[in-house]
């Protein structure tokens, strides 16, 4: 399915390019989540006639991501959990507990922006987590994790 992208989409392209993608990947979520349009003439027209618009919206958004971006840059979580003596944890702390803490400490972010690259943390000491805010910012930040004796 040919679309006009709406957004910068990673590994995909950037405003305003008309890209071939699978029917299912363009229906249940590009359309939806409102980063792409089906690329027929008069979709093409409506884009260029809004076209600078969605530029300077996209360029407000990649600032206001890079000015979060500065502050979240260097943070440390800290977070207490119950864990063995061994220092492993029961359970473990997922991107959704480092996003609900950061949201504490007044940073607005979700739990799909924290990227843990080898996966939930299931030991304690420190860590290191990605926030991706916008595609073109990517922030790392450091978990602590401190064990809790049962």
């Amino acid at each position: 399915m040919q679309i006009i992208l709406l957004d910068k989409v990673l590994n995909l392209g950037n405003l305003g390019e008309v890209v071939k993608v699978k029917d299912g990947y363009a229906r249940n979520f590009l359309i939806p989540s409102g980063r792409a349009r089906r690329a027929t003439a008069s979709a093409k027209q409506e884009f260029e006639a809004k076209r600078a618009e969605l530029e300077k919206a996209a360029a407000a958004k990649l600032e206001q991501s890079q000015a979060l971006g500065e502050k979240l840059s260097g943070t440390t979580i800290k977070l207490t959990q119950k864990a063995g003596v061994d220092g492993r944890l029961f359970g473990s702390v997922t991107n959704a507990d480092i996003a609900e803490e950061l949201s504490k400490q007044g940073y607005k972010v979700v739990k799909a922006q924290v990227r843990m690259p080898n996966g939930p943390i299931k030991l304690v000491g420190d860590s290191a987590v990605n926030v991706a805010l916008h595609t073109d910012v990517v922030v790392e930040i450091k978990v602590s994790v401190y064990g809790e004796t049962a």
